[in-house]
């Protein structure tokens, strides 16, 4: 059961950060892809359908981290607390954003929303870099140091960038992804994002293998009562990925349709605010 433990630890992390590690990279070159209010809700629609359901890989993975791993969750959480304070903090920021972009009406609120987003999702990719770091380094326990813990941060911060970039090259139309086509080139988008994919998956797996998992996992029958359970919803939750990606594949356009306007991120259209349409 140990063993089965770690593997969906694994799986969880892994699939947060492909998944959100797209969402995320959007969000950080959102200025660059995104040259006015148009084109940045544009830009941002490539995640919105996606954004709540790919967070619940990290929920998943937490879950399965404090329920199966006790004792090294709270050496963890104790030592790595300042890190994972900027990881939370950046998360609800960029989320914040995202919803509070159809908030008001004014140009100067959907301007200071896409300011949270960006920044959001820049403090969530460096501090997941140096919590990684610390993994890396052989001591889950206390915070990495250091020109490691930089490097460590803002290699994923690129890559998270150039993962987004990727992806938004497969969903984006318009100026935007002519942004990006002069980024990355004659680059095929799929394989790209294949690549940096792998690239995402690979990273906290490698920092997993330096945890001590196996020799801190709960007992035998707390992991045969959650690991049980955990692998009934895993169909369900690769089912409900799937089929929403499949639901709302291919690019995005400038006239949205009505229901993708009414996403709180998506702005309120001119005719529901009482103005001209």
């Amino acid at each position: 059961m140990d063993v089965l433990a770690v593997a969906l630890l694994g799986l969880f992390t892994a699939g947060w950060s492909v998944l959100s590690g797209a969402d995320l990279g959007v969000g950080m070159l959102l200025p660059h892809l995104g040259r006015d209010d148009d084109e940045r809700r544009l830009v941002l629609r490539t995640v919105l359908p996606y954004f709540f359901a790919d967070e619940v890989w990290l929920v998943a993975a937490a879950g399965v981290f404090i329920g199966c791993f006790p004792d090294l969750e709270g050496a963890l959480f104790q030592g790595q607390f300042a890190v994972l304070l900027g990881l939370l903090a950046g998360w609800v920021v960029r989320d914040a954003g995202l919803w509070w972009r159809g908030g008001g009406t004014s140009r100067a609120w959907r301007r200071f929303a896409d300011g949270l987003v960006v920044a959001g999702s820049w403090a969530v990719a460096l501090s997941w870099g140096r919590l990684l770091a610390g993994f890396l380094q052989g001591d889950p326990t206390r915070p990495a140091g250091g020109s490691f813990a930089v490097g460590m941060a803002l290699t994923t911060a690129v890559l998270f960038a150039a993962h987004g970039l990727a992806y938004a090259g497969r969903r984006l139309t318009g100026p935007p992804l002519a942004r990006v086509r002069a980024l990355t080139g004659r680059t095929a988008p799929v394989p790209a994002y294949a690549l940096t994919a792998v690239a995402a998956a690979a990273l906290p797996l490698l920092g997993g293998v330096r945890l001590p998992l196996r020799e801190s996992a709960a007992d035998g029958p707390v992991l045969g009562l959650l690991v049980p359970a955990l692998l009934a919803a895993l169909p369900l939750l690769l089912g409900a990925q799937a089929w929403l990606r499949w639901a709302l594949r291919g690019r995005v356009h400038a006239a949205a349709p009505a229901p993708a306007a009414r996403h709180p991120a998506a702005g309120t259209p001119p005719a529901e605010r009482g103005g001209p349409p």
